[in-house]
């Protein structure tokens, strides 16, 4: 069963079977990243993830781009003149705050999101994807971390996720040069967990959504916490005592009963019924 929002301006939200397409919709600005659509995409999120019929979560852009970045078209309106006071900056989270603090920690807490990248993925365009769970690529697509060549810092969540995602090493140096790099340079640097030809990327991202969405929703979710929580754990105890407590809940689903007594009769279980 396939259904299709039209609750959004920047985005786009279908639902296929237990999977939830987020599509950022701005072709003609290869999705140039937006306040409005900041909202919208943090929105379909929590949308995905509050529905129970939902087990996993796809993110593309319409068109031959990714995201190009912020939309930085109306920055110049906000740039103080020579001894003047600074204009009121729009109410939005991407703004009056700087960057884009809500959208790792709302990605962080969702079903987990398979970023499907097809084309340029820029600044934001790349940041945000790193947030997400696994990073599947087009061979056509580009990255850079863009930031320095418009003199700002780093944002999104990503002096984070892009040192654990690509290691120290590659995270300085994506950082510090702003290079543009190609998807085979991408996944030799960790960025993607897999390139694969552009026609096939849709079809390569909803048969992994679809692998995940069919597994146990409460255990995919609670694995998806854990490890979130755990990666930067310093207490070992702590640790072992979240899984414990995590794997006393897990124990008392009907999909763990579910799994036993398809074991008991030699037979698939049958999850998320």
């Amino acid at each position: 069963m396939s259904e299709t929002s039209t609750d959004y301006e920047h985005i786009l939200y279908e639902t296929k079977g237990r999977i939830a397409l987020i599509t950022l919709n701005r072709p003609d600005k290869l999705n140039a990243w937006t306040p409005t659509m900041e909202v919208e995409f943090m929105d379909a999120l929590e949308r995905a993830s509050g529905d129970q019929g939902i087990g996993a979560i796809v993110v593309t852009g319409a068109g031959r781009g990714f995201c190009a970045g912020a939309d930085i078209g109306g920055w110049n309106e906000r740039m103080p003149s020579t001894g003047s006071a600074p204009p009121p900056v729009p109410s939005s989270p991407m703004l009056s705050r700087e960057g884009s603090p809500e959208v790792p920690i709302t990605l962080a807490r969702s079903k987990p999101v398979i970023a499907a990248i097809n084309g340029p993925a820029i600044g934001i365009g790349l940041t945000m994807p790193l947030a997400c769970d696994i990073r599947i690529a087009s061979d056509k697509a580009k990255f850079s971390a863009r930031f320095v060549k418009v003199g700002i810092s780093p944002e999104c969540g990503s002096t984070r996720y892009l040192p654990q995602v690509a290691g120290l090493g590659n995270a300085l140096f994506l950082a510090l040069t702003g290079r543009i790099v190609d998807s085979d340079e991408a996944l030799a640097r960790g960025l993607v967990d897999r390139v694969v030809p552009h026609d096939t990327l849709m079809d390569e991202a909803f048969a992994l959504a679809e692998e995940i969405a069919n597994n146990p929703t409460n255990a995919v979710w609670a694995a998806k916490q854990l490890i979130h929580k755990n990666a930067v754990e310093p207490d070992m105890r702590r640790v072992v005592d979240q899984e414990g407590f995590s794997i006393r809940e897990t124990r008392r689903m009907p999909d763990h009963a579910e799994a036993v007594r398809a074991f008991m009769e030699k037979r698939e279980p049958r999850f998320n019924q």
